[in-house]
This record gives structure tokens, C-alpha cells and sequence, in this order.
């Protein structure tokens, strides 16, 4: 029963985190980031943010930087909007599947290539 819940809670902190860094953070450190997916513990204590960021090696983590810096404002805004006794500390990582999966395109884009003039 407490997964369901932890799932819930996790897609609620996913919409709730998209619209704070959107709108309320002013950082200009902080380049365009979508937010992939957010995994809660059972106890709801940690939530993993799994974030996808546009740009360079060295804007991706000028943007973690930035994020880790107004991580306490964002844990008190998702607290506010979602009304948990407990809010989840925030872990930030960096989503690599959308790389990978773009990566792995490019290599059968090639072998296609290769094998269209034979």
C-alpha cells in the first residue's frame, strides 16, 4: 500500500518541482531542465530528482550547482503547495537515458547508412 502512495507523492513532487524551477527560481545559473522522473522512498523522507539539462558538461552542473544552492527553498515550496507533515529531502541527479537513448539513435543511424550502400 505504501508504494502506491510513494508513487503518487512522487508524481505530485514531479509536477510540483517542473512548475517552481520554471517559474518561482531566478537563478541564471540555471539553464532549461526537465525533470524526468522523482523516486520517494517508502517513508517519504528522500525523494530522488532525476533532471535533464540542455546544454554543456559545464552548464550542467553550473545548473546542479545552482539547484543545490536553493534547495532549501525549494523543499519549502513543494512543503507549502503539497501540505505533507514531512517533506522529502531532495536529492538532484542527472537523468542520462535521454543521452544514451539519443546516443545508441545515432549508432543504427550510421549502421542503416553503412548498409544503404552496400
Amino acid at each position: 500500500m505504501a508504494k502506491f502512495r510513494a508513487g503518487r507523492v512522487g508524481e505530485q513532487i514531479k509536477k510540483e518541482l517542473s512548475q517552481i524551477i520554471q517559474s518561482e527560481l531566478k537563478d541564471p545559473r540555471i539553464g532549461f531542465i526537465t525533470v524526468t522522473g522523482v523516486d520517494v522512498t517508502s517513508d517519504l523522507s528522500q525523494a530522488k530528482v532525476y533532471l535533464s539539462v540542455l546544454g554543456s558538461d559545464e552548464q550542467r552542473e553550473a545548473t546542479l550547482h545552482a539547484l543545490a544552492r536553493g534547495k532549501g527553498f525549494i523543499r519549502s515550496e513543494v512543503g507549502k503547495r503539497m501540505r505533507l507533515r514531512h517533506t522529502p529531502e531532495l536529492l538532484f541527479k542527472f537523468d542520462t537515458s535521454i543521452d544514451y537513448g539519443s546516443r545508441i539513435e545515432a549508432l543504427l543511424e550510421q549502421i542503416n547508412s553503412g548498409a544503404a550502400e552496400l
